[in-house]
């Protein structure tokens, strides 16, 4: 009976593990969800700089495998190139070794302190900032407490029978290095599978150093699994990028295990330095990563060629901009707040972008009078409608996410921003039908009236064209001419108005014609307010 309830401690403990883990992981993306974007932004093709982000990123949200799902998602959006995201999952590996570190530190006696702590900042506090920060000191809590009951339970199979055989199972390094790889694969975290194999440690079980060594090297390669599967409906660069983190960890492992084997004094290294096993399993998941970096950080450029070689460029290896589908936002994304906030503004700048060219296409068509052209904004029409509908739909699950309140206040501006690019979306529509109304009817424009539009339609563009690249750079520099723009379009609009009902009083034109003349003014000076509005929303 006693057996019984240690063994039930323990998975209760391991259960506690993962969801502290969790808690802290989703916590920190809540609290520095907008961070870890600019973080990543920053990783250039300097390949130290790019690791040193990768590190960062990785300690900020306590979550190797978030990190890499993200870099991946990153390069698919073309937010990274290859180069870059390379560099970043150089760092990610050690950025893991913290959490393991914080165990071996053995502040679990505090854990209690932190529970409390992070219950009346997360419970008793309104401001949504302090209640993030709560939920992430009260997974610490718990994940601090979970090494304590699994500690306590475990202490009891350290001489018993059973448990040894178990331990003796995986003794041989291939069968340590395959189990740790399926317990990270199945839990989907490397920190973890560390934290149970150094609670372990912490609670007197005897597995041998050598053991946990291999343990942690297939841990190492379980992590790179998750990324992998992430890159499976991306574009070929993110699948290179998934390719050279699991060939990443996989020559970590086969060169510091092959190491390990033939000069078995880098684990007395450990053992002499270090006085606890859990401390020596801790030091040398961090070492091993740090020295897996130094050793390949310089082979990045020839690493980016062989994952290109494996994966080859193709010349038609370009963005499928105008398919009727969803590029950015899959199930995977949704399942990582951050990336699911960026690639959700990915696929709000494409659908903007399907509609600027449908607006301009439209006024081709209607200064050329091409049929053709007409209908072809019309089909395109039905791709933004798409968009708009399944976009929607996705940013509403994105709302029920765990989001930083700047992802969330930025989320609730996306909906604005839809509205309106949908509403451009439909003026295109409507000058096209005005083109085929005019077609039709055989009807007839002065001169003047067409020198008008035209004029009208060039200032329009322009201010699109301005406004969608101020808002996919976030760039606010270029808002006071967009303003500026705006107003001279409105101004315009009102001087071709009173101008057109002169040609009317002077009969120099026809009613029929003249009502689609300030419909097709009204569509290009609400198109103009729409672009101004969202780019008034960075």
């Amino acid at each position: 009976m006693e057996i019984f309830r240690n063994v039930i401690l323990a998975l209760g403990g391991l259960g506690l593990l993962l969801f502290g883990i969790k808690m802290v992981s989703t916590g920190l993306e809540m609290v520095a969800g907008d961070q870890l974007q600019a973080i990543l932004k920053r990783a250039t093709s300097n390949r130290f700089l790019a690791a040193i982000v990768g590190i960062i990123a990785t300690i900020a949200i306590n979550s190797s495998t978030a990190v890499s799902i993200i870099t991946v998602g990153f390069v698919n959006a073309g937010l990274m190139n290859l180069k870059q995201a390379i560099g970043v999952l150089l760092g990610i590996n050690v950025g893991t070794t913290f959490s393991a570190q914080l165990i071996a530190f053995r502040i679990d006696a505090y854990a209690p302190i932190f529970m409390l702590i992070g219950v009346i900042m997360h419970l008793f506090f309104k401001k949504k900032s302090i209640k993030n920060i709560g939920y992430v000191v009260l997974g610490f809590g718990i994940l601090f407490f979970s090494i304590t009951v699994m500690s306590d339970a475990l202490r009891v199979f350290r001489t018993h029978p059973v448990f040894l055989d178990m331990i003796g199972a995986i003794a041989n390094p291939v069968f340590a290095l395959i189990a740790g790889f399926i317990f990270t694969v199945v839990v989907q975290s490397s920190s973890a599978t560390i934290g149970l194999l150094v609670t372990m440690h912490i609670g007197g079980v005897p597995i041998p150093f050598q053991t946990s060594a291999f343990i942690i090297l297939g841990a190492n390669i379980g992590t790179s699994v998750t990324a992998v599967i992430s890159s499976i409906p991306g574009s070929r660069d993110s699948k290179r990028t998934a390719l050279f983190h699991i060939t990443y960890d996989i020559i970590g492992s086969v060169v510091f295990g092959s190491l390990i084997l033939i000069f078995p004094s880098i684990l007395e290294w450990f053992t002499s330095t270090w006085e606890y096993t859990y401390r020596q399993v801790a030091m040398f998941h961090t070492l091993y990563n740090v020295a897996t970096l130094l050793l390949l950080i310089p082979f990045v450029s020839l690493m980016a060629k062989l994952m290109q070689t494996i994966i080859p460029v193709r010349e038609n290896e370009t963005s499928k901009v105008h398919e009727r589908t969803l590029i950015y936002l899959d199930d995977k994304t949704l399942k990582v707040p951050t990336l699911a906030v960026v690639n959700a503004k990915l696929e709000i700048c494409r659908m903007w972008k399907i509609a600027n060219e449908n607006l301009a296409l439209s006024q081709e068509a209607f200064f050329e009078k091409n049929t053709d052209k007409a209908h072809k904004v019309l089909e395109n029409e039905k791709t933004v409608d798409f968009l708009h509908q399944n976009i929607t739909a996705k940013l509403v699950d994105i709302t029920n996410m765990p989001l930083s309140a700047n992802d969330a206040r930025k989320v609730g501006d996306m909906f604005v921003t839809l509205s309106d690019i949908e509403q451009i979306g439909d003026h295109a529509e409507n000058i096209a039908e005005y083109m085929l109304k005019i077609s039709e009817n055989n009807m007839l424009f002065s001169e003047t009236a067409i020198e008008e539009l035209q004029s009208l339609s060039e200032l329009t563009l322009k201010l699109m064209d301005k406004a969608y690249l101020a808002y996919e750079k976030n760039d606010k520099s270029k808002i006071s001419q967009i303003i500026e723009m705006e107003v001279r379009v409105d101004e315009l609009a009102a001087m071709y108005a009173r101008n057109h009902f002169k040609r009317l009083k002077q009969k120099l034109c026809k009613a029929k014609s003249g009502v689609v003349y300030m419909d097709m003014i009204n569509d290009l000076e609400k198109s103009a307010d729409n672009a101004e509005k969202i780019a008034l929303s960075i």
